[in-house]
Order: C-alpha cells, then structure tokens, then sequence
C-alpha cells in the first residue's frame, strides 16, 4: 500500500526525475537531483537511459530493457506519494510511450517536460521516428521546457532567431497542445538572458498570457545540464508554492546564483557544469552570526 496522500504546495515536495544518466554530474538525472535538492525537495530518479558523456559531449546511449523502465516507475508510485514529476532524455518510441501509459495510471499532480531532443552541442538525442509521440506527449503535462531549437523540432519550424519570433512560437505551440511553455532565451546572441511562460488559454497569475523574466548573461562556459537544472528547479518551486510565475522567479533565482559561481568548481575541460549548491555552500562557511 502507497502512502496517504497530501496536497501539493509541501515544505519538502517528493519530486520524481526520469531521465538519463551523466557519469560527470552535470546534467540528466544527477543535475536533477541536485536542482531537486537545492530547491528545497527530495529527489527520486528513474533512469531512460545510460549516457557516456562528459564536459565535451556524448559518446554513446545505451537504453535498458523497456521492461525494465516500467518495473523502476511502479516501484516507486506504488510506494512513495509523488508530488511533482520532471521528464527529461527519452530517447525513442518505445520510452515515451511507456512514460505516457505511467502517467495515466499515476497521475502525478505536477508534470513538467524537458523535450530533450537536441544537445546545445547540436547532438541529436531523440530517434527521428519519436518526435511525434514526444509531441504527443505534450497533451499530458503542465509545462513544456524546450530550448529554441527543440521548440522550432517541436512545430516541425526552422529554429527562432529573435526573441519575438521564439515568444510567437511558444505561444503557437501552447495553443495546439493547451500546454503551459517556458520559452527560453539563453541562445539567442544579446546581453540579457529571457525567459517568458507562455500560456495561451491565459492560466498564469493574473490572467496573464505571457510572464517575461530577463536576467543579465552570465560570462561563463561552463553551462552544461542548465536546461535539465532549470526544469527540475520549476518542478520543485511549482510543488511548493502552487504558482507557475512565482515557480519560475525562485528557479531563476537560484539558477542566476549557480551559474555566477559556476567556473569556482573546475570540472572537466570542457563545457562544465552549474554550481548547483553554492548558496549552501556559502551558507555554511559563514557559520553562525
């Protein structure tokens, strides 16, 4: 028997991750993991697939048994209360439909998607034949997070190449799926970095259709797992203060912080990752006043 249920909006929400792996630990389940935990939530994982990668790209994919995906999700839904769900790599057909038939007998409360399709590297990580059930998908969950490129993949459009024509999409995509859109603005080339929730049936704070949120970029390379990071971190806000728009401001926040302190963790010689932790970190060498 499961346990009793709660509402949502908890202290500590129960946010489940499924995902692929990172053996570095900047991005796929172990940066969500991390993004859960800083963001104030308790981390579960349910691994797609195995990735090798590392501060430089992917190497290689391997997806376990099919089977083997299901009998990780029942485990953990027929036991633990699940609060809030972020979805990232699923790789292929088959995963996403087993994903999809899980969330209809699950139910979680909280659904947020990372469509991880396409790497900022510019690696493709979904089979070509999946794309349409990834959109498919899209009629079952809260939140869509694509970067621009997934967006443009996801309307079957070439990439926007202004932030106008990124908020056009979003809002065309949020339309035909009645799906709430995190547009996000980190690729475009200009000094600011936005991100807007577009919601075309008008469901965000307010009424409001769109909430632009613009922080100053960061002159860092070390961004690796930020998409995966940001989508867990809104997965968790969401579980606890039951507000898209106030979800994305604490994320953002404590995004801005992670990748301000990114280069003091000296990981890989590549694309490094966030400091997901530095305000803890901070937090604790201060010690007591």
């Amino acid at each position: 028997m499961g346990e009793v249920n709660h509402p949502v909006h908890l202290r500590v929400p129960r946010v489940l991750s499924i995902a692929g792996t990172d053996p570095t630990g900047g991005a796929g389940i172990q940066a969500d993991l991390k993004s859960i935990s800083a963001n104030h939530g308790y981390g579960m994982a349910v691994v797609t697939c195995l990735v090798a990668q590392n501060t430089h790209g992917v190497r290689a994919i391997h997806t376990p048994p099919p089977e083997f995906l299901y009998h990780q999700l029942r485990a953990v839904s027929d036991d633990i209360t699940i609060d809030a769900v972020k979805i990232g790599m699923l790789g292929n057909t088959v995963t996403i439909d087993i994903v999809e038939s899980w969330l209809s007998h699950a139910q979680p409360p909280i659904i947020v998607l990372d469509p991880v399709m396409i790497a900022s590297s510019g690696a493709r990580l979904l089979d070509h034949d999946a794309v349409s059930a990834v959109t498919r998908l899209l009629n079952r969950v809260d939140l869509v997070t694509p970067n621009l490129a997934e967006l443009g993949a996801l309307l079957q459009e070439p990439p926007a190449t202004d932030w106008a024509h990124a908020v056009a999409q979003a809002n065309r995509l949020s339309e035909i799926h009645e799906v709430i859109v995190l547009v996000k603005g980190g690729h475009l080339h200009s000094p600011q970095s936005p991100d807007a929730l577009v919601d075309a049936a008008g469901r965000l704070t307010g009424g409001l259709a769109l909430f632009e949120s613009t922080a100053t970029r960061v002159n860092t390379s070390n961004t690796h797992g930020t998409g995966c990071s940001l989508s867990a971190a809104v997965a968790t806000q969401q579980a606890q203060l039951g507000d898209w728009t106030a979800a994305l401001t604490a994320a953002k926040t404590w995004l801005q912080d992670s990748l301000l302190h990114a280069d003091h963790l000296k990981v890989g010689s590549g694309n490094g990752p966030i400091h997901h932790f530095h305000h803890l970190w901070e937090a604790a060498s201060e010690g007591p006043p």
